[in-house]
């Protein structure tokens, strides 16, 4: 029997130990759920440190190519080989000093409202009862509910000093060392991180070259472009939703700074970096940090506790509807139904990066989702249900921002493929 005529039989014998093979995989990951967790989170805790350093270097990359095309425009010839390390340089120390910044800023504020709030909490509530007496003391009826609730508040407060705060403080005082030497953990992680940041932003072209031949010895060409379109989709929408994010959330610090010296709010400086932080979340963010500044504010004037809500409700307004769009415009593409659902579905499994990160990364695998259905319709030729479709639903702004999609995607693909190839440029990948 020639070699043609076996092919098929030795394509079905490979197809059929493939599919043994995944389902015993699938098999032995179901009932080693646990343990295959555990390596998994061993693994992740081994790679710390570059994780630490790539997202370092990741959020670096748009200062470090800013720097780096400044001194590659301003440097006289024979100094522009010093570009590259001095770009690296100063966007380490920049990002460095931002958050030196922060935490100089945070820090004493925090001290000082932690240590305020002891000092003045029991004053504050023995002049909260003196004023319920003096204005309901006449109502026997409602005092005397005042009275069984603050006795009650009292009596549950005592029971979990003694049950549960005073043994937590035995255990956290017996696991002190343990916490020293996770946090030296951390430090030492972090530490390493930034190195490892150096290095992903030192060579941060010739490592996307090598990720690139490597995709093109595996793939068919038009396989590969695929990917590398996904990809540079990919980096569009995390780089331009996080740092327009950053940006936006910086500008509402800012703004709810100076707003706060002017209108006398307590711990303007502390209330204002809450408020900016927060802000990083999408949707829930503003919701999440105005619960603790407004606290901070409650325990030193309630009156101005109000207005400090009602100018977050009208600066969350401004950021909704002015700011933000003008910063991130419709980045993602997402209904705001799908934004709410990937904030929880990520948050629920990363906490508070997966509410950072949910959004982006859903629209990039809504954008998979998108393209594999519109293929199907193509192949099965329902053309004619996508137009029935935008006819139906899309907006005027949908269709438009679809539009600056598809513009920016053919505007990268043009970049991508220059009418001159470059000398120094490495070859062409064959075909596979």
């Amino acid at each position: 029997m020639k070699f043609n005529q076996k092919k098929p039989y030795i394509y079905g014998m490979l197809a059929g130990f493939g599919a043994i093979s995944l389902s015993v995989l699938f098999f032995f990951v179901l009932y080693r759920y646990q343990g295959f967790g555990d390596a998994i989170r061993n693994l992740l805790g081994i790679l710390q440190p570059f994780i630490y350093g790539g997202v370092i270097a990741y959020l670096l990359k748009p200062v470090c190519n800013t720097y780096d095309e400044f001194l590659h425009r301003h440097l006289p010839e024979r100094l522009r080989k010093a570009a590259g390390p001095l770009a690296v340089t100063v966007s380490m120390l920049t990002g460095l000093l931002i958050v030196y910044m922060l935490i100089i800023m945070i820090i004493p504020q925090l001290a000082s409202s932690i240590f305020s709030l002891f000092s003045i909490l029991p004053g504050r509530v023995e002049t909260f009862i003196d004023w319920l007496n003096r204005v309901f003391g006449e109502n026997e009826v409602l005092m005397n509910y005042i009275d069984t609730g603050y006795e009650a508040i009292r009596t549950s407060f005592d029971d979990w000093v003694k049950n549960t705060l005073t043994p937590a403080l035995k255990d956290l005082i017996g696991g002190v060392g343990l916490s020293v030497v996770n946090a030296v953990i951390t430090v030492k992680n972090i530490i390493i991180g930034l190195i490892v940041a150096v290095y992903l932003l030192a060579s941060r072209k010739r490592f996307g070259q090598q990720a690139k031949l490597v995709l093109y010895s595996l793939l068919k060409p038009a396989w590969a472009d695929l990917v590398m379109e996904e990809v540079r989709y990919a980096n569009r929408m995390f780089e331009g939703f996080i740092n327009g994010k950053i940006l936006d959330s910086a500008i509402i610090g800012v703004l709810c700074y100076v707003v706060s010296l002017i209108l006398g709010f307590p711990n303007a400086l502390l209330v204002s970096a809450i408020i900016g932080v927060t802000n990083v979340i999408p949707f829930f963010g503003p919701f999440i940090g105005a619960v603790p500044a407004t606290l901070l504010i409650l325990i030193e004037n309630p009156i101005k506790a109000v207005w400090f809500v009602i100018f977050i409700i009208i600066l969350q307004q401004v950021d909704g509807n002015i700011i933000g769009p003008k910063i991130l415009g419709n980045s993602t593409g997402l209904s705001s139904f799908w934004v709410l659902f990937a904030i929880m579905l990520f948050g629920g499994l990363w906490g508070f990066v997966g509410m950072i990160i949910g959004v982006p990364l859903f629209a990039v695998i809504y954008d998979i989702l998108r393209k594999l259905i519109l293929r199907g319709l193509h192949r099965n030729h329902r053309d004619d249900m996508v137009s029935t479709y935008h006819h139906d639903f899309e907006t005027a702004e949908e269709r438009a921002a679809e539009a600056a999609m598809q513009a920016a995607e053919a505007a990268l693909r043009s970049d991508a493929a220059p009418d001159e190839p470059d000398p120094a440029a490495p070859p062409e990948p064959p075909e596979c």
